[in-house]
């Protein structure tokens, strides 16, 4: 259970290996960021009971065909995928300038109405406008216009959908966001830095090799993973912008499973330097390595606590599998998981106040949620091979991996895990996801 086998993995070496899990991962990667095709790459299945949902109206924006983005429709998913919205249709032509009877429309059963326009300027530019009202209330929420390249049109929508989220929760919304996982298409396997609905974005890397365990810096500027170009398991880190990458960790052994730090200086790590997976923390630069566990089991899959102060890892010392967490710079540990004999795979909410894993349950791998304050466990799905969970940066929804129908899919869920969202790529198997922090 070390080398190049990854601990708590389930598959067999060979078969592409899910993420933090598996604890180690490839990347031949050649070349700089690629563009990914202009057409989408993904479409949306929603799924749930939307009884407790908030209903809006989202028209279509004037002349959006013209623009050839659907920034409508892209503002509807994002917010029915929140858990927080269902959209209530609407044919009628409107746009920012229409004069609305507010009533009417509370009549029809939306408690919000979204219209807006685009427009090409001069310069080739467009002209984004959208207006905001709050049935309920009568008033006019928003009023917003934005010149965007035509390039930027579909993150024009995720940040108008960002603006409507935080103005009716009083919230930050996530949907101008990025995450990263990896598509297995062949023997091809490519890491995919998109937007939060796994659209647009580029290819960061790309490989004949398989690439699993991304990690986000906190400024989102880079990610960290394991890579076996070199025949064994290291640990990179990458520059999104520019495409430099580096060896940060390539000692003895395997080397995997890595986590930033919240401050970003650090990266605790996984090694098998020393015989069996141990946590260690070393500069994210690189540097020398700093041994955080001392057992005989192994300890591994390691992230950090919100605050810098813990570290949570996984460990099999007690005989299986198990979520244990510890000072961030070693010593004692203690043990959180308690429900069931394998849970591997943690994530916290940015809040700290919640903790994801996999579990293990009569043969069926899924996601579920503790409440660390009360110990409390609930499932989130109902999937039998799920990996990876990973907390959105508001922590309203988590992401994670799963098999559909004999595929590699991503899904979303609410952390009621009723409503949730099916990510389908048009083709390859779709592992290892991790959502990426505010900001771009």
């Amino acid at each position: 259970m070390h080398g190049e086998m990854p601990p708590f993995s389930r598959r067999p070496a060979g078969v592409a290996q899910p993420a933090r899990r598996r604890l180690v991962m490839s990347l031949a990667a050649a070349g700089l960021a690629q563009p990914l095709a202009a057409r989408a790459q993904f479409r949306v299945e929603i799924a749930g009971v939307g009884a407790r949902q908030a209903p809006i109206t989202i028209a279509t924006f004037r002349d959006e065909s013209l623009a050839g983005a659907p920034l409508s429709q892209v503002i509807r998913a994002n917010l029915e995928r929140s858990g927080v919205f269902r959209h209530v249709p609407t044919d009628e032509p409107l746009d920012e300038r229409s004069v609305v009877r507010l009533p009417d429309w509370r009549g029809r059963g939306t408690d919000a109405l979204v219209a807006g326009s685009i427009a090409r300027l001069a310069d080739g530019r467009f002209d984004v406008r959208y207006k905001l009202w709050d049935t309920v209330k009568g008033e006019e929420l928003l009023a917003r216009s934005t010149a965007v390249p035509a390039a930027d049109l579909r993150l024009a929508a995720h940040r108008i959908s960002d603006e409507i989220y935080q103005q009716l929760t009083g919230e930050r919304g996530v949907f101008a966001t990025r995450i990263a996982y990896v598509v297995k298409a062949g023997s091809r396997y490519t890491l995919h830095v998109t937007d939060a609905d796994g659209e647009g974005g580029h290819i960061a890397l790309a490989s004949p090799q398989p690439i699993i365990s991304p990690a986000w810096s906190p400024d989102g500027r880079q990610l960290a993973y394991v890579s076996f170009e070199d025949q064994k398991a290291v640990i990179w880190v990458q520059d999104l912008v520019s495409g430099n990458r580096k060896r940060v960790a390539n000692f003895r052994g395997s080397n995997s499973a890595p986590a930033f730090s919240p401050d970003g200086r650090t990266l605790a790590v996984a090694l098998a330097r020393e015989g069996l997976t141990q946590v260690y923390a070393m500069p994210a630069g690189g540097g020398n390595p700093t041994r955080l566990t001392q057992s005989n089991a192994i300890d591994t899959e390691p992230i950090y606590s919100a605050d810098g102060r813990h570290i949570y890892f996984v460990s099999d010392r007690g005989g299986g599998p198990q979520i244990y967490r510890m000072g961030a710079s070693g010593g004692a540990a203690e043990r959180v998981t308690f429900a069931g004999s394998y849970n591997i795979s943690p994530t916290l909410s940015p809040d700290g106040k919640t903790l994801a894993f996999i579990t293990r349950q009569n043969g069926a791998f899924r996601v579920s949620v503790q409440e660390l304050d009360t110990g409390a466990v609930r499932q989130l799905s109902d999937t039998s091979d799920d990996e990876r969970p990973s907390f959105a940066p508001n922590g309203r929804l988590i992401v994670y991996a799963t098999r559909v129908r004999g595929a590699d899919v991503l899904m979303t869920t609410t952390l009621d895990g009723k409503i949730k969202s099916r990510l389908i790529v048009s083709s390859g198997d779709v592992r290892e996801p991790c959502w990426g922090p505010f900001g771009r």
